[in-house]
């Protein structure tokens, strides 16, 4: 008898955790975690010929199951450009998970 393995799907990573976009809502982290933040793109701006994320929210969110969708969200920001959110998305990740 053959066992058989399931593998996760090959998700992007940054700084090794995985990253999961749907629309302008991407997720940083694994649900399997106690948190996880959520980056909405609100605006975008052309840049030659591309769109590019202006106007970012991020929310470090707990996961549990338990809480409610108010308590869910434990800090918020607003960021100007992916670049900055990610940054401050992974800080306030590793910080939750005591990774820092």
């Amino acid at each position: 008898m053959s066992s058989i393995k399931k593998t996760e799907p090959g998700f992007p990573t940054y700084k090794g955790k995985p990253l999961v976009r749907c629309g302008d809502t991407i997720y940083y982290g694994s649900m399997k975690d106690k948190y996880v933040v959520k980056l909405e793109i609100k605006s975008k701006k052309k840049v030659k010929d591309m769109d590019v994320a202006d106007k970012v929210t991020v929310q470090l969110m707990h996961t549990g199951r338990a809480t409610f969708d108010r308590k869910q969200i434990v800090k918020t920001s607003e960021k100007s450009g992916l670049y900055l959110a990610m940054d401050i998305a992974d800080a306030w990740l590793r910080r939750a998970l005591g990774e820092a």
